[in-house]
């Protein structure tokens, strides 16, 4: 993916045909016919039916050689995919960009993070927060934001990425207990993206890394899945403190194109708020030293 150029036309098939391989026609109400089946889930003639198109219209879709589904088209496809609404959502999106003969590759994100989030950053300490890019670098944090992802801060602060970390770190699979649904829905996260800005250098870099690094996304990018299960609350195992749950909310930023600040809270009183008042001392000693040490 890092070194292609990716037609509007290609990702729409793409997208199609993965979840065509996945719905299988018991889902949909069909009796599979006779015969050896050569690939899972649906035939393409049987997805063409479901969606009232002729099987060579559904053949050039896939193929990224028909280019202009009308919103028609595409709703009785999603409806025969039996998608989501935000697959469905998803399906459109490609449908319009396929539909550009030249797409305007979007400007470059900017990793400026304004001085007053990095304030309210401060303000909600000891509550672990940082500002993450769209493609999950941490732009900022503090000291707890980054020191509940345990390892990540002997990692370059330009290598710091959530998903690099997920996939790449050693530490990862201790850290989080239900590791196979965080990866699964941060695969999602970047798959959805991808998907309608498939040349953007930030994604391009970071998915060409894990494709050659990892394994485990090699296969779920592969699936092509664009929701994943959203998680009120996280726990992670922590070496420091222990086991830790706490309640998560990720929020868009104003102002700056695709940042996000994630929150981490416990209630007061808890033995989960403790462990994060622990963590927010811990941490901001850690960070306090090197200045320590070159006075």
């Amino acid at each position: 993916m890092a070194s292609e150029q990716h037609s509007g036309g290609e990702e729409l098939g793409r997208f199609l045909r993965a979840r065509r391989t996945q719905t299988s026609p018991q889902a949909v109400g069909l009796t599979p016919g006779p015969g050896v089946r050569r690939t899972p889930g649906l035939r393409r003639e049987e997805l063409a039916t479901l969606a009232g198109v002729s099987i060579d219209y559904y053949t050039r879709l896939e193929r990224g050689k028909e280019t202009r589904p009308s919103p028609a088209v595409v709703d009785a496809l999603a409806r025969g995919l039996q998608l989501d609404d935000a697959e469905h959502q998803h399906l459109r999106d490609l449908a319009v960009r396929a539909a550009r003969h030249a797409p305007q590759p979007a400007p470059a994100p900017s990793r400026t993070v304004r001085p007053h989030l990095r304030l309210l950053l401060e303000t909600v300490r000891p509550n672990p927060a940082y500002v993450v890019s769209r493609s999950m670098d941490v732009l900022a944090h503090n000291p707890g934001g980054l020191a509940l992802y345990a390892g990540i801060a002997d990692w370059p602060a330009t290598q710091r990425n959530l998903a690099r970390y997920l996939f790449l770190h050693p530490a990862a699979r201790q850290v989080f207990p239900d590791w196979d649904q965080q990866i699964r829905g941060c695969v999602a996260r970047l798959r959805a993206l991808a998907g309608t800005d498939p040349d953007a250098p930030d994604l391009t870099r970071l998915v060409g890394e894990l494709l050659l690094k990892s394994p485990d996304f090699a296969g779920l990018w592969e699936r092509y899945e664009v929701t994943g299960r959203r998680h009120a609350t996280k726990t992670f195992q922590h070496p420091q403190v222990g086991a830790i749950t706490l309640a998560f909310q990720g929020m868009a930023l104003e102002g700056t194109p695709g940042h996000r600040m994630g929150v981490y809270t416990a209630e007061p009183g808890t033995p989960d708020h403790d462990a994060m008042l622990l963590l927010d001392m811990a941490a901001a000693h850690t960070e306090s030293e090197p200045s320590r040490r070159n006075r």
